[in-house]
């Protein structure tokens, strides 16, 4: 006596996809989360350190608020977007 197959277990959502078009379908969200914390950081610390260069400091204060913010949006959105996709399910 089996039990149910492939084809049956899957969502509706994922019928006619592979396994591994199906994970990544289900991963989608998680994936573009995690990408749009690491701009924010990278983006915003970069734009910090180009201010503290136009301005000549000596000691980077731009650059660690400006990845304290990034870090801070970035977070925001990860969990938004995480928690957001889990309350979906």
């Amino acid at each position: 006596m089996g039990g149910p197959s492939d084809e049956e277990r899957r969502a509706e959502g994922t019928k006619g996809l592979s396994g591994y078009a199906a994970a990544y379908q289900k991963a989608a969200p998680y994936l573009g989360a995690s990408t749009s914390l690491v701009v924010a950081v990278g983006l915003f610390t970069w734009l910090g350190h180009v201010i503290d260069e136009k301005l000549g400091h000596e000691v980077p204060w731009v650059t660690v608020i400006g990845a304290a913010i990034g870090m801070f949006g970035g977070f925001v959105s990860f969990f938004r977007t995480v928690l957001g996709a889990r309350k979906g399910k």
